[in-house]
């Protein structure tokens, strides 16, 4: 039972305004609250606030109030509780929650107890920002085209997602057209500092804190919102009113010094930072910024820098308060007395940072320096993030990556296929040639850039100084523009450079992740034909922060990351193999050559323009009706009822299978016997291969599941559109043409079943294995489920009868949905892997799990043919075993409400 709060003499106030403030005086708790990073101290606040000695212990106060630089992960591991202040949601994440409560509400009917009880505890926001596609660009009306389109495919969606706002409390529906979501939360949705009623009526301050159902939720700690992603199931636990269980992680400082160069931008600088923390190693870790650089740097590029921390793999990239992120409040149309009182409570409890001050820099794990001055241009490819190369090496970075092996830097084009092109005609009757490192897609796109008004203004000016020049991009180049939120539209048409950005083709297409997340909509098929005759190596190149092979589209082999300037200058070149210092864009109308260096802002020429035109009158004009959304938003009716009228026609939303046959005691538990591998896989397998996404393939499982049900290719749909049908996702598991399973010859969504020897489908191949009544496991190898935090890539496996994982290492979020979902995942011992132990897949596999006391942690033996060897059980946490003796997090939950 939940008991008084240990703590309650802590509790001080102050007013304003005849307002009494209530908050807990950390600074008077223990004088070690003084050297700890900035980061630490969120997490204490909430433990100390939340401490009921049932939820939240007293010694996990004591836990973090110990935090020291001498904590070392692995070695000496602190488990403690958090409770985050509130969930974000997108609507590809958001619709398998939603569907998920609504299930739960009638799998708590059916055994007997009040499905009103299954609520949102935690506040709960949702943005809609996934679903629009790039299927218009560089035409009249795009915008509205592709958006009718959106509407016309996700309807069904769309309105069970209303229904949801309407039955459930404490739910935040942010209608489709507004934006991206880590934009709009940075813009409008973050509170920094929470303000909630008491029985009394004063107020109690808290520092905002947040999770989400997507990596990317570290963009809010520019901000200085300590948030990070989480699986879509364990953050349905959290707005369920349950802590998370995690390890008191290491803190790494990274101190900023001097300035950065005039002509370099936010997105260089952040490639920069991801390949050094990449290369350091901070998987698992907290990254807090410090250093005089800080105050350099705006609220927009540390948002830059957060937004890619799942690309450089730490837990959070965290950057205090300081008076310039008042600042931004200000800009971004946060009351004055709203400032004032985060102010106070924030000096009051010592977490306003003075970057300047050293006597302010707390005690770090480690410490490692970065100078600003040494940043120079670059991008990040053509296959990972954190592959940074400077532009001024491309020319020989590409010609290097033709000729290398298959891998993250190789495509092993043979060398008399290294001159190969193909020529194609287009609408304007001329033929124009396609070779490797023809550029295909550029797309300023993602909220890692669009949410900068420095980028954003300056690609505005790059563009407006190119038209001027005499500068065009060709044609038969896909180019788009997805502005993060309303606000980007705002200033860019303020500032006068729309019409520049139009006239290269770079038109407004729509307001969401679009290509960044696969959205990037069809190729011409001359251009498609052209690339796959010839086996191209053509590129995309997209301000965005993933470019995973097979991610942006199945016909850019290559992608890029990169600044929105560079996007519209390697647009303009038509190639990425162009060396800027020597060779021209063009010529101007005089016939003198153009360099990019000609048409290049610099940092003073954009700050002027942004000084002028982004204000707090243009985001209280965008945001004062964001809740309202379009017409076709206001128009979808919904029911009142309080549970899901489910339908067996649909094909998005469906009743999913995982309560089925669910009781209220708990299941016995068994080990694995005579199990089959599924899929043999090595490393750096990400949430891309495994989690359905993109556009479904017309001769996959999932295209023939809807075709027998009478539905066109061209009403498919993507996967994520259809996250809410399990039976679509399932069939979708590890559906990517890049997958390379060991088992199989090609690349591609196949594998082999065993016993029968033949080449089947992967969901086929499950199938029959359950048929048979065989469960599974995955061998893979390093970083398993890296990218992008996906419950599918979880889910799917589950459903496809997938009973353990034995990798060499995992990525936190993705080995904590797998045991959200009950999957047991399981890690070979320093110095082991597949090849050492000389497995080869085709074995039978039996893991020997205790009937009872299972431990964090512990040594598990596996048995594979007669070859015997010890993993360990990646359960890190007794919470992680409780779920999984329940089955999974919801399961759990479940039987929590009911009892």
């Amino acid at each position: 039972m939940s008991g008084a709060n240990p703590f309650a003499q802590f509790e001080k106030s102050f007013s304003q305004a005849g307002t009494t403030y209530k908050y807990f005086d950390l600074v008077s708790i223990d004088s070690k609250y003084d050297n700890l990073p900035y980061s630490i101290r969120v997490l204490l606040e909430s433990a100390v606030r939340n401490c009921d000695n049932f939820h939240i212990l007293e010694k996990d106060v004591q836990s973090i109030l110990g935090w020291s630089p001498a904590l070392k992960q692995g070695s000496n591991d602190v488990e403690v509780s958090f409770k985050p202040a509130r969930v974000i949601l997108q609507d590809f994440t958001g619709v398998p929650a939603v569907v998920d409560f609504a299930a739960m509400r009638d799998a708590v009917l059916d055994l007997g107890g009040n499905p009103e009880k299954i609520n949102p505890i935690c506040p709960a926001d949702l943005v809609i920002d996934h679903s629009v596609q790039v299927d218009f660009a560089r035409v009249p009306d795009a915008l509205a085209k592709n958006q009718t389109l959106e509407f016309e495919r996700n309807k069904e969606r769309f309105t069970f997602l209303k229904w949801g706002a309407k039955a459930f409390n404490n739910m935040l529906i942010v209608p489709p057209g507004s934006g991206i979501v880590h934009q709009v939360n940075l813009e409008y949705l973050a509170r920094v500092v929470f303000e909630n009623d008491a029985a009394d009526g004063s107020k109690i301050l808290y520092p905002d804190s947040v999770v989400g159902t997507d990596s990317h939720t570290t963009m809010i700690n520019g901000l200085g919102v300590l948030g990070w992603g989480v699986g879509g199931i364990e953050a349905e636990a959290v707005m369920l009113g349950q802590s998370i269980s995690m390890l008191l992680p290491e803190v790494i400082g990274y101190k900023l010094v001097g300035k950065l160069s005039p002509l370099v931008t936010s997105t260089d600088l952040v490639l920069t930072i991801t390949k050094h923390l990449r290369q350091l190693g901070v998987v698992g870790k907290f990254v807090e910024f410090y250093g005089p650089g800080v105050a350099e740097l705006s609220i927009a590029d540390r948002a830059t820098i957060s937004n890619m921390c799942p690309e450089y793999g730490a837990t959070v990239g965290y950057f205090p308060i300081d008076e310039n992120t008042l600042g931004y409040m200000k800009q971004t149309n946060r009351s004055e007395k709203k400032i004032d009182i985060i102010r106070e409570y924030l000096k009051a409890t010592q977490q306003l940072r003075n970057y300047a001050d050293e006597s302010q820099d707390p005690k770090f794990t480690q410490s490692i320096t970065l100078d600003l001055s040494t940043v120079v241009t670059s991008v990040s490819g053509p296959k990972r993030p954190h592959d940074r190369v400077s532009v001024s090496d491309m020319p020989q970075d590409f010609k290097s990556c033709l000729s290398s092996p298959v891998g993250f830097k190789g495509f092993a084009i043979a060398p008399e296929a290294r001159a190969a092109f193909g020529e194609f005609q287009w609408d304007d009757g001329k033929t124009y040639k396609l070779q490797h490192g023809s550029v295909v897609i550029a797309a300023i796109t993602s909220c890692t850039n669009t949410s900068n008004p420095s980028v954003m203004l300056g690609a505005g000016l790059l563009a407006k100084n190119a038209v001027e020049k005499g500068l065009s991009i060709l044609p038969y180049i896909k180019t788009s523009l997805s502005p993060g939120s309303g606000v980007v539209t705002y200033y860019l048409k303020e500032s006068g450079v729309i019409p520049y950005l139009e006239k290269l083709g770079f038109d407004i297409v729509g307001y969401g992740c679009m290509t960044c997340i696969g959205n990037s909509g069809p190729l011409d098929e001359n251009v498609m034909n052209t690339i796959e005759k010839n086996s191209l190596v053509c590129a995309g190149v997209l301000s965005g922060n993933r470019n995973f092979e097979g991610r942006i589209h199945p016909n850019t082999r290559a992608n890029y990351l990169a600044s929105p300037l560079l996007v519209i200058a390697y647009a303009i070149a038509g190639r990425v193999d162009i060396d800027f210092e020597k060779e021209p864009l063009g010529v101007d109308a005089n016939g003198k050559n153009v360099f990019l260096r000609d048409i290049w802002p610099t940092r003073t020429e954009i700050q002027e323009v942004e000084n002028k035109h982004v204000i707090p009158a243009m985001f209280q004009e965008v945001y004062s009706k964001i809740e309202l959304g379009s017409q076709d938003w206001q128009t979808l009716q919904v029911s009142d009822g309080k549970l899901f009228s489910w339908s067996d026609d649909s094909t998005y939303i469906k009743r999913p299978p995982f309560f089925e046959g669910m009781t209220r005691d708990l299941p016995k538990q068994q080990s694995i016997q005579k199990a089959r591998c599924l899929l043999f896989l090595g490393d750096s397998v990400t949430t891309d291969h495994i989690s359905p996404a993109g556009s479904i393939a017309r001769n996959s499982p999932a295209a023939r599941f809807l075709s027998d049900r009478s539905i066109t290719p061209r009403d498919f749909n993507s996967y994520g559109s259809r996250r809410g049908n399990d039976a679509i996702m399932s069939r979708g598991t590890f559906a990517n043409i890049r997958l390379v399973n060991k088992l199989v010859t090609k690349t591609g969504p196949r594998t082999v079943h065993i016993p029968s020897q033949e080449e089947l489908d992967i969901f086929d191949a499950a199938e029959r294995y359950r048929e048979e009544g065989t469960p599974l496991v995955l061998v893979v190898g390093k970083d398993y489920g890296s990218g992008s935090s996906r419950d599918w890539a979880a889910k799917g496996p589950f459903l496809l009868g997938v009973k353990a994982v034995i990798a060499e290492s995992y990525e936190r979020i993705h080995r904590s949905n797998l045991v959200g979902m009950g999957i047991i995942p399981l890690q070979f011992l320093p110095g082991q892997n597949a090849e050492t132990l000389n497995l080869n897949g085709r074995e039978l596999y039996n893991i020997a799990l205790p009937e009872s006391g299972l431990k964090p942690g512990q040594k598990v033996q596996v048995e594979a043919d007669g070859n015997v060897f010890e993993t360990i059980l990646r359960f890190d946490t007794e919470v992680d075993i409780t779920y999984y003796r329940n089955g999974g997090i919801l399961n759990y939950m479940i039987r929590k409400m009911l009892s």
